[in-house]
């Protein structure tokens, strides 16, 4: 039993997990098939008594998920990076402790918050899951990943579908806000923490990812990554822009 528990929370020696294989595409439709119920059944889960419920179960979750990581680089001091390279100061942790929040306490802010961080960060986390490369569906660490990322979106459309919940320009500023804060605590830490690399803004990850092509000039790199993320926010915005866009001109007198 010892030696399951060793292999099930480690990290592999070799590659485990690759791009665009059924263990990579599998977590995101199943992802989408929820996301798709929810949207069919936002009118019966609206008036549920119960509804509440599955607010904090979802909740639960999330922090469970989230916490689950540390727990195990504590438990394992042999995995590396450990839990001093691995501390919640990113999007993707932030995202998950503003959902879990989000739902319990129906919060238009974190909504704002997390709906573009999730569309403009932690999209790429999903499309390009290079921490898995050494760990695949055979250990914890795979589960832990895609329960936490994916469940951010649930939640998020669940605000959407069932509490009419979205976002508005002011939001993206907000989000932007946040951001901004969560850059300059990272580079403190990085700064603090030889090897640390929060937000990536020390260096590309040490798997092969789309910030390969970033250069290595500290303010390049962060003008480069700060022109992306706006141009992700914009792009977050537009179904709401054309929706409001498409519902102004259909009020107009004829």
């Amino acid at each position: 039993m010892a030696k399951f528990f060793a292999y099930f929370f480690g990290a592999g020696s070799t590659v485990e997990f690759s791009l665009l294989t059924p263990a990579h595409l599998l977590p995101i439709l199943a992802m989408v098939a929820v996301i798709v119920l929810i949207h069919r059944k936002a009118d019966t889960l609206q008036s549920w008594k119960h509804e509440e419920k599955i607010r904090y179960a979802l909740a639960f979750t999330l922090i469970i998920c989230d916490m689950s990581y540390y727990w195990r680089l504590v438990g394992m001091p042999s995995l590396q990076p450990g839990p001093v390279e691995n501390l919640p100061i990113g999007v993707c942790a932030w995202s998950v402790i503003f959902c879990s929040f989000m739902v319990i306490g129906k919060s238009q802010t974190l909504f704002d918050i997390v709906y573009f961080w999730l569309f403009s960060g932690t999209v790429f986390a999903l499309l390009t899951p290079t921490v898995l490369t050494y760990t695949g569906p055979t250990r914890f660490r795979y589960y832990q990943f895609w329960l936490e990322h994916t469940l951010g979106y649930v939640s998020v459309f669940y605000m959407i579908f069932v509490h009419r919940m979205r976002p508005t320009v002011r939001s993206a500023f907000k989000s932007m806000a946040a951001l901004v804060v969560m850059a300059v605590v990272a580079y403190q830490v990085n700064q603090m923490i030889p090897g640390a690399n929060y937000l990536y803004m020390a260096r590309p990850e040490a798997a092969p990812s789309v910030l390969d092509i970033l250069p290595a000039n500290f303010a390049l790199r962060l003008a480069i990554m700060a022109a992306v993320i706006s141009a992700m926010f914009a792009l977050a915005y537009l179904p709401w822009y054309r929706k409001d866009k498409k519902s102004a001109k259909e009020q107009l007198p004829i």
